[in-house]
């Protein structure tokens, strides 16, 4: 137990020490060009930025996406984190809560988000391998209990657990498990990835045993590969750091991700995975994404002004989206969603290839 806490502790501080982003892919949403309308015939203060995500309704397409707890730690980031989602009226997601499963001591590192924000959309979280490994339908009601949760997400992260020191990439059986956990659990599934996106294959077979919906954590941000890369040499483990360098930028680009997803799936579609500006959520809702998902640079935020930092960040990307909705013309997001794009470069070639495959 102590070495999950020790190793979330590692995570965070890796992710805000080192540069652990992509280093030659991108998210291809510099690729998605939305048209200007010069011609709006609305006023910017007439934006309605709400949505409502598996029947809970935010004040923004925006999530904080699943980052910590476990640790004393990660229990004052996700207080900082919940505290600004609530104040914003926007959505969150905690970290793997299997520490706090092994553990009950840990509960309150994910408690507290609840009991900061009472009001906010919020979900749950459980591993994939710990689902084959042990855990199952009593474990994942119990993280919904935990924090009493909205949502359930269970994160598929092969990549990393394959790179990660004592990491676990067990995912044979993986998709019975979630079958019996959709049908168990009194809260909507999702499933997310970690940074490598997830295709249109694998959303069809989630969506085949009810999955509610996707997160796509494509590529183009936070490489978790990197993360254990990082983590694998300064352990000493010069193989994994090996691998880890070699796959930093393994992964479905986030831009490409969405299109992957739209074309299988009517469900919620979240777009996470290098959103670093108002404009990139925005151009990920009019690919389609029904929200939109962001951690890194909402724990910088966090980690260097605190709680104000972080509703500081977060105000300025909802304010960039309102603009960037102005200037479509899209007075909510529905319209946005249906407004014109060109797409260019290689995100055309992988959106072709969806046409003809």
């Amino acid at each position: 137990m102590a070495e999950l806490g020790s190793r979330k502790d590692e995570h965070l501080d890796i992710a805000l020490s080192e540069d652990v982003e992509a280093i030659d892919k991108t998210t291809w949403l510099e690729h998605v060009h939305l048209v200007h309308r010069a011609l709006p015939e609305m006023d910017l203060d007439e934006v309605d930025m709400t949505v409502e995500l598996l029947g809970k309704r935010l004040r923004a397409p925006l999530i904080i996406d699943s980052m910590t707890g476990g640790s004393e730690r990660g229990l004052e980031v996700n207080r900082g984190l919940a505290r600004a989602a609530g104040r914003l009226g926007i959505g969150m997601g905690v970290g793997s809560q299997r520490a706090a499963l092994e553990n009950p001591q840990l509960r309150r590192s994910f408690e507290v988000v609840r009991d900061e924000a009472p009001d906010i959309f919020l979900y749950a979280n459980i591993g994939a391998p710990q689902l084959v490994r042990g855990f199952g339908i009593e474990e994942a009601k119990r993280c919904v209990e935990m924090i009493r949760a909205d949502a359930l997400a269970i994160h598929l992260n092969p990549l990393q657990e394959a790179i990660q020191v004592g990491g676990e990439p067990n995912y044979r059986g993986i998709l019975d498990r979630i079958k019996d956990v959709v049908e168990s659990v009194d809260v909507p599934v999702i499933v997310k990835e970690v940074g490598s996106g997830l295709s249109r294959e694998t959303i069809a077979l989630l969506e085949s045993v009810g999955v509610s919906a996707f997160n796509v954590a494509g590529a183009g941000g936070t490489s978790w590969a990197g993360v254990e890369s990082i983590r694998a040499a300064r352990l000493g483990d010069d193989d994994r750091a090996h691998l880890g360098r070699v796959f930093w930028d393994w992964g479905i680009p986030t831009a490409a991700a969405i299109i992957e997803a739209k074309s299988v799936t009517g469900k919620p579609v979240i777009a996470s995975g290098g959103m670093r500006s108002g404009l990139d959520v925005a151009k990920a809702l009019a690919l389609g994404a029904d929200v939109a998902a962001m951690a890194l640079p909402v724990l910088k935020a966090l980690s260097s002004g605190g709680e104000e930092g972080a509703v500081g960040f977060l105000s300025s990307i909802v304010e960039e989206m309102r603009l960037t909705m102005f200037l479509t013309g899209s007075r909510n997001v529905r319209e946005l969603r249906s407004s014109r794009y060109i797409l260019t470069g290689e995100l055309v070639e992988w959106a072709r290839s969806l046409e003809v495959a």
